[in-house]
């Protein structure tokens, strides 16, 4: 059985997999081995400078000849380059396709079709995903509330999907995100009329992945009860709904009745140190990445719910080829039970 979709038929993959921009976790590494493997590879570039820029997306294509994806996160609250200068930047260096998120895209759209590349665009409802097919977007990538990191929906993956599908129809390919983290979240976003799937926090677990060990650690210990949509690492982006691992800060801000930044507890700590020796301070939105030093449980520990399913660390291509295996496995499964030849 091949999973041939829309998505696959669209940006020339092979399985509908695409791992998501999960920010500084992002390396041309990772990148390079999803595609390579037959999924999308991301590169997350909205904190990166236009020079670091460059060097991660010429990287990644001397890494591999497949089709990888570059993310600009829109908001203005956390850009550090005029967005329009670095998509100029992100074409010139060659992304194939661009996904945007945090924001409209329709301002942009124009650019990336100029240069001959893709462009993707997250929503959090039918009626954003009507307008991005409306001005132009190639595909919709539709976030549920599960997802990991920041998020902008407040709809659950399992009603929204439907809903946008219903809003798109055929126009364009539907990427289903959150909660998903094995070959049966794959089959399932697939039977709600997605044509593919979005994986952030099982992508945050391999090899690959620039992260902290401890980090790992709390993911691989963790299960779905274990997270939090909350607003309360907000130093860096400020006001964005995210989705964390449960940890002392938690704990801490929870103990102190819940007060508004400026009065929450350890306001002003300092718990780690990146490698360069700049402060990561309690509150603040900043990655666990391999460099840091320092008290890595007090951070921001992005996760979705799908995180009960992450139990090892594995390479990227090992992870796609399994989601792809696991995925036929279970539509064959489904057709197995509908058919009685499998219970």
């Amino acid at each position: 059985m091949t999973l041939q979709t829309a998505l696959c038929d669209a940006l020339e993959i092979e399985h509908p997999i695409v791992q998501a921009p999960i920010g500084s976790a992002t390396n041309p590494e990772l990148a390079a081995a999803v595609s390579n493997a037959g999924g999308l590879g991301h590169l997350a570039v909205t904190w990166r400078d236009l020079e670091e820029t460059r060097s991660v997306i010429r990287e990644t294509r001397d890494r591999t000849e497949r089709p990888f994806a570059v993310n600009l996160a829109l908001d203005d609250a956390t850009t550090v380059v005029d967005t329009e200068e670095h998509l100029a930047t992100v074409l010139e260096a060659g992304a194939p396709i661009v996904s945007f998120s945090f924001g409209d895209a329709a301002p942009y759209i124009d650019s990336v079709h100029d240069a001959g590349a893709i462009a993707m665009q997250t929503v959090g409802s039918a009626a954003a995903a009507r307008e991005a097919v409306d001005a132009g977007i190639d595909v919709v990538v539709t976030q549920g509330l599960e997802a990991g990191g920041h998020v902008q929906s407040e709809t659950a993956t399992t009603a929204l999907v439907p809903r946008v599908a219903d809003a798109v129809g055929d126009a364009v390919p539907i990427v289903a995100a959150g909660g998903i983290a094995d070959g049966r979240g794959v089959a399932a976003a697939l039977a709600l009329g997605a044509d593919g799937a979005w994986l952030g926090t099982r992508f945050v677990a391999t090899e690959e992945a620039t992260v902290h060990d401890e980090y790992r650690r709390r993911l691989r210990e963790s299960d779905e009860t274990d997270t939090r949509h909350t607003t309360l690492f907000d130093k860096g982006w400020p006001g964005t709904p995210h989705r964390v691992l449960e940890n002392e800060t938690l704990e801490r801000w929870d103990d102190a009745g819940r007060p508004p930044a400026g009065e929450r507890p350890g306001e002003d700590d300092v718990v780690a140190r990146t490698g360069d020796g700049e402060p990561i301070e309690r509150y603040d939105e900043a990655l666990a990445t391999p460099d840091v030093e320092g008290d890595i449980e007090a951070m921001a520990l992005y996760a979705g719910q799908s995180v009960g399913g992450v139990d090892d660390v594995r390479s990227a291509a090992d992870l796609v080829a399994d989601l792809a295996a696991e995925t036929r496995d279970r539509i064959g499964a489904v057709a197995g039970r509908i058919d009685g030849t499998k219970r």
